[in-house]
């Protein structure tokens, strides 16, 4: 069977070809938006962009005393604005001829605007239901950042974005750059001022402190054994390695930090300043150690409610779906609205869900499970249903 017959056969299928054949790279996803817009109007479901680009979707509620539901899923893809043309493989994988195919996120907004035209047609009893297709995710997130969540009248979100059918992750790990500059008093010849004590070369200095500081898995959480806190040199900078005459003055390590509690990450921190704060108190006078953080992203912290938690199981099983629910050590969109509130001022309750198959990401080698997605879809349906008893 090939992808044309697929797609006469399932038009969820269809819909995301559709949209995977628009090339969209961050920053460029007008045409997506535009695309999204004129089936919400064919289709009679209100629709709009925010001034950043944003797409925002909202079907009211049937029944007020339920509780209002955002999915939300990003536009943009991994590529070039090259042409994208879709295939099916023996094996029932979509693919792009010789690029990426954008399952990542297009398998999320497929499966979304899909089951918004199937709710806006069905007798369903629900709370509303709103969505949110994003903008510059995979570049920096700005479409998110950007998303004006006091409009929104949502607490819980579905993050439509991760790569296994089944996926619900309750936490994600922040990011924080940590830079230390070093720098010594004096510097010299490597001849004449080796044995002056007052001259210390900050490559070996740096190599010193760096020796006692953080690497690797910091925290781990006790139940499931997840990374929770971790710290990763990324790299040093000190002198020339051609030029071994000098006694270098100055030298800089960064470290990425990732954690999904703020209270390690704190930790992690506090740590790391204890051992800047003795090397500068062992070298009083002869170098000196700044050491700065910067947060890019901040946690996706686990939540104490359950409740989405145990109905994603319940609805996942009830489909043939065994559910993953645990946590990831990266970042999403998650971790902006776990930091948000809405129009009630509710701090929303974000996860990372997983509606299809997508394997590959980011090279000209993705693909994506065309039944995993029907699957998902179901999921979406059963889930749903369950949240709005």
């Amino acid at each position: 069977m090939d992808i044309n017959e697929i797609r006469k056969e399932y038009e969820l299928i269809d819909l995301f070809c559709s949209l995977a054949e628009i090339p969209s790279p961050s920053l460029h996803e007008e045409k997506v938006s535009a695309y999204i817009k004129s089936i919400c109007d064919e289709n009679n479901i209100h629709c709009e962009l925010d001034d950043y680009g944003n797409v925002y979707i909202n079907i009211p509620p049937t029944d007020e005393s339920k509780e209002y539901l955002l999915l939300s899923s990003h536009m943009d893809v991994i590529g070039d604005d090259s042409p994208v043309k879709t295939y099916l493989d023996d094996e029932g994988l979509i693919h792009a001829e010789g690029r990426t195919l954008g399952a990542d996120d297009k398998a999320g907004v497929a499966n979304a605007l899909y089951f918004a035209l199937w709710l806006n047609k069905s007798d369903i009893k629900h709370g509303g239901l709103e969505m949110v297709f994003t903008r510059d995710e995979e570049s920096g997130m700005s479409g998110a950042r950007h998303v004006d969540t006091s409009k929104l009248h949502s607490k819980y979100v579905l993050v439509l974005d991760s790569d296994s059918l089944g996926q619900f992750m309750t936490s994600g790990a922040s990011y924080t750059l940590a830079e230390i500059n070093l720098h010594t008093n004096k510097g010299g010849h490597s001849g004449n001022d080796i044995a002056d004590t007052t001259r210390e070369n900050a490559a070996k200095l740096i190599a010193d402190l760096i020796s006692v500081l953080p690497q690797g898995v910091f925290y781990s959480d006790e139940v499931d054994h997840h990374v929770v806190t971790s710290c990763n040199i990324g790299g040093i900078v000190a002198g020339n390695p051609k030029v071994t005459n000098i006694i270098n003055q100055d030298a800089l390590a960064t470290y990425s930090i990732r954690s999904s509690s703020r209270e390690k990450e704190e930790e992690l921190k506090s740590l790391m300043k204890f051992h800047v704060d003795e090397f500068n108190a062992e070298y009083e006078g002869i170098a000196h150690a700044d050491l700065k953080f910067e947060e890019h992203l901040p946690p996706f912290e686990k939540s104490w409610d359950n409740f989405v938690s145990q109905i994603f199981e319940a609805s996942s099983n009830a489909v043939g779906v065994k559910p993953e629910i645990g946590s990831f050590h990266a970042g999403a969109e998650t971790h902006i609205y776990a930091n948000s509130y809405n129009s009630k001022n509710e701090k929303m309750l974000p996860f990372l869900v997983g509606l299809a198959d997508v394997r590959n990401m980011h090279c000209k080698e993705e693909n994506v499970s065309y039944k995993s997605m029907l699957k998902g879809q179901e999921i979406l349906r059963q889930f749903f249903k369950d949240f709005n008893k």
